[in-house]
């Protein structure tokens, strides 16, 4: 299932936007990671913090997936703060979609 398992309610319009864009990417594993980052963490980020998502959700999703999967290396200017708290928030010891 690929659904947020949060309610938008109480969240500002800003978050109520970045949480439906991270749950719609129209790629499933994406909808996993920025999903699942976003329902834990949307409501803790600061707007800088959200301004750097928000950026990253721009992105193509493959070159994110890339970038967290280390098949490609992540550019300076993207790997911010929260790149690696969504990276660190999906580190595993098998494979990440199976």
């Amino acid at each position: 299932m690929t659904e947020s398992t949060i309610s938008s309610a109480g969240l500002d319009e800003r978050r109520r936007r970045a949480l439906f864009r991270s749950w719609h990417r129209g790629m499933r594993e994406m909808d996993i990671l920025y999903g699942k980052f976003a329902d834990a963490q949307i409501a803790l980020l600061t707007d800088g913090e959200l301004d750097d998502f928000e950026r990253l959700m721009d992105l193509p999703d493959r070159d994110v997936l890339m970038f967290i999967t280390g098949e490609a290396p992540t550019p300076t200017h993207y790997d911010t703060p929260v790149f690696r708290k969504l990276k660190t928030f999906h580190t595993h010891d098998g494979p990440i979609f199976g």
